[in-house]
């Protein structure tokens, strides 16, 4: 069983927004046992998408369309599908009820134009959406089913998880599909995978590993698929057993539970204490991936980007004597920003960074890449240097997971 995904929108096109209804499609999807053949991207144009409607026919059972549905003259999908589908437009009273409750609630003034979002082809089911005035469209065509989604995220997610997928499990019979992706940091996709090899040749013929490297650590995901969930889950689940005791050093949980940062953040709030960062190179990437979980209050004390020199000498105290001896990028100083900034919080842990992320040199004479990180206690610290390499984005993402790693196995 296959589904085909089509994004109808210039903006995806031009990249003015980022396609995430197709991330999200797809992980609902591979959930529920269908398996994505393609995701296409198209433009708001009659001929387009009657093309890729023809094209997802001969590809796949499910077609899942996302966009241009608004009452605006440049979205045309569904004008596009009656021609497809040899059919014409109806007033539904229950889509128009609906549009109307919306456009009163909020006290604004209901357009002629905005009653037209009531009009649905002939053919189809209508799914309500009941965060918006596009609704969803349930169409079926030689055996195939097309569903047209409106392209507002939340409204789409709505309807997947709600209708779609409900919908979709009393027509057609799928597989199972189960995934588990273990963390690891520390080791390069090589040599782990010389590390593992023994194990990955004996995998059964149901069960695919596949490496996900990025930026100072690697997923290793096993995906499997077959009739039988209870029989599938336990051979995933042995699979895992046998290879956990060959990478128990550099493992740090699984993807489908959490992030390395939400593990640290559970430890600290665990045993009661505390954390602090002050960033450099970093410029605060540290910190918000903290923040950014639910709860951080808990563990998470504060932080500082102190990203020129001056402001390391003014707000942690920095020696200018170890800035010209040492440079602002080195050991010395990253624990000078650790050290100081745990005092400044009265944390328990603290993080600190300092690097040359580039293109240029600016205040230091260390090669650009060069990332020093220190982690201080309320009884030790300890800074380590490395080399990123030249691209920016790279340093920068490079010395957040490795800090991430370095907290972790002091924590």
């Amino acid at each position: 069983m296959h589904a085909e995904i089509i994004t109808i929108g210039d903006e995806i096109l031009i990249g003015q927004i980022i396609d995430t209804n197709s991330a999200f499609l797809g992980k609902e999807f591979n959930k529920a046992g269908i398996s994505i053949y393609q995701i296409t991207s198209i433009q708001d144009d009659k001929m387009h998408i009657l093309k890729a409607l023809k094209e997802a026919e001969e590809n796949a059972d499910i077609i899942i369309i996302t966009g241009g549905l608004g009452p605006t003259k440049d979205d045309i999908t569904k004008h596009t599908l009656c021609e497809y589908f040899d059919d014409t437009l109806v007033e539904d009273k229950t889509v128009l009820a609906n549009v109307e409750d919306i456009f009163s609630k909020y006290n604004i003034p209901l357009l002629d134009v905005n009653k037209q979002q009531a009009l649905v082809p002939s053919k189809s089911k209508v799914l309500m959406n009941h965060n918006g005035t596009a609704p969803g469209m349930w169409l079926e065509k030689n055996g195939k089913v097309f569903v047209s989604l409106p392209g507002v995220p939340f409204e789409m997610k709505a309807l997947i998880t709600d209708q779609v997928i409900p919908k979709l499990r009393t027509q057609f019979k799928f597989p199972y599909i189960t995934h588990k992706t273990l963390l690891t940091y520390g080791l390069g996709e090589s040599s782990l995978a010389a590390r593992i090899e023994e194990w990955q040749n004996n995998l059964p013929n149901f069960i695919k590993l596949a490496y996900l490297p990025s930026l100072g650590r690697v997923r290793i995901r096993l995906s499997g698929k077959a009739a039988d969930e209870a029989m599938l889950n336990a051979e995933i689940q042995k699979q895992v057993s046998l290879v956990l005791p060959l990478i128990e050093d550099i493992f740090v949980g699984y993807e489908e539970d959490e992030s390395i940062e939400t593990i640290i953040g559970k430890r600290l709030t665990e045993l009661g204490q505390t954390l602090a960062v002050a960033e450099s190179c970093t410029g605060g990437r540290i910190a918000q991936a903290f923040t950014a979980n639910a709860g951080a209050s808990a563990f998470f004390k504060g932080s500082v980007v102190t990203y020129a020199t001056a402001s390391k000498v003014k707000i942690l105290k920095v020696s200018e004597d170890d800035i010209k001896s040492h440079s602002v990028v080195s050991k010395e100083v990253a624990e000078t920003m650790a050290k100081n900034v745990r005092v400044l919080f009265n944390s328990d842990y603290a993080i600190s960074t300092t690097g040359n992320a580039g293109p240029t040199k600016g205040d230091s004479e260390a090669e650009i890449g060069t990332v020093c990180i220190a982690i201080a206690t309320k009884d030790a610290i300890y800074s380590e240097e490395f080399n990123f390499g030249k691209h920016r984005e790279r340093v920068i993402g490079k010395a957040t997971n490795k800090a991430f790693e370095m907290l972790r196995k002091e924590i």
